[in-house]
């Protein structure tokens, strides 16, 4: 039985948001256009060795530029805050009780979109702002080289939301001598500033698309804010980052982008993928109830897991002492499946 986990709309996200029911997604992250003025444009580029090539490489070895397609979008808005108040009230109105947003936008914008944001969901359900620093490109010489983004994290409810500390990554310690080697090895938990490269333009991440983010940044989103099973949901798809990490951490998602070539970059990306691909608003609704259906079942296999997960911690002392006493191992639900 075919059974997605990705479903993706070309479509206008404004219409897909205002066919989806109340309540209906569990994570929210979004990548909108960061209004920067210009046409976003990005092209592939391959280099081969070449003795006689325009480029400069490893161990000063000279490299021929091979350049592939260009892809963009136009990034210029006359008014930038109300093409997103409509859809930012419509994602508050689909996201579960105890659903998240992550809104990724940079420096020009981000300060007038917290205020539109607090608007929407209340001042209370501000929880963080999360500094993605990155140290790579070029670097002004008239003022501080711009290397990092803003993520705000807003919960729909603030005092009950997704927050799965024990699935969050690790991170070495800047000085691992002065904490000994115990916790040097174990590493310490992210703060809300995150470093991390964008994607390389060499990388095997790398998709041609103009903004795409890279899978370390949302993979930790997605582990730390929702739980295997939940459907997610970016109506600014962009590259399908979000999609890509879904489908490996036992998620679900919705997805929805106006720009074929944002829809070209995730036919290529999703290829081998269970994937829904819709034009237009119309079949969201039976689209949704398809990925729900394919969340039920990831949740099911993950709650077995965690109880299986669960009965081991809890036999554990009991079967050490069972093993002095009678030499035998074994734990009780081991001995529940025997009997059975």
């Amino acid at each position: 039985m075919f059974m997605p986990r990705l479903a993706v709309f070309h479509a206008d996200n404004l219409a897909v948001l205002r066919a989806l029911p109340d309540a209906c997604v569990d994570l929210i992250y979004i990548d909108p256009p960061f209004n920067t003025g210009r046409v976003q444009r990005r092209t592939h580029v391959a280099t081969v060795r070449d003795d006689h090539g325009d480029r400069i490489g490893f161990k000063g070895q000279l490299y021929r530029t091979i350049r592939g397609e260009t892809s963009g979008y136009d990034d210029r808005f006359d008014d930038f805050l109300g093409f997103l108040q409509p859809r930012m009230e419509e994602a508050f109105r689909i996201l579960s009780p105890d659903g998240s947003l992550f809104f990724h936008l940079d420096y020009r914008e981000i300060h007038y979109c917290k205020v539109m944001l607090d608007g929407i969901f209340g001042r209370s359900s501000f929880i963080n702002e999360i500094i993605w620093a990155y140290d790579y490109g070029a670097r002004s010489k008239t003022r501080w080289p711009a290397k990092h983004d803003n993520i705000l994290w807003y919960a729909k409810n603030p005092e009950s939301f997704t927050f799965n500390f024990d699935a969050m990554d690790r991170i070495p310690y800047m000085a691992p001598g002065l904490v000994g080697p115990r916790k040097a090895a174990l590493g310490k938990t992210p703060t809300d500033v995150w470093w991390h490269t964008i994607v390389c333009p060499n990388s095997r991440e790398k998709t041609g698309y103009a903004t795409q983010k890279p899978r370390g940044i949302i993979d930790r989103i997605v582990k730390v804010h929702s739980r295997p099973g939940d459907v997610l949901c970016d109506f600014f798809a962009g590259s399908g980052t979000l999609g890509e990490s879904a489908a490996e951490l036992g998620r679900s998602a919705l997805l929805v982008d106006s720009n074929i070539e944002a829809i070209r970059v995730m036919k290529r990306r999703f290829s081998g993928l269970d994937v829904v691909w819709r034009r237009g608003s119309a079949r969201a609704v039976s689209s949704l109830a398809m990925l729900r259906e394919a969340a039920g079942k990831d949740r099911e296999a993950f709650l077995a897991a965690e109880s299986g997960r669960e009965d081991a911690v809890a036999c554990a002392p009991e079967e050490g002492s069972r093993r002095a006493a009678s030499g035998r191992g074994g734990c009780r639900s081991a001995e529940r499946g025997a009997r059975a």
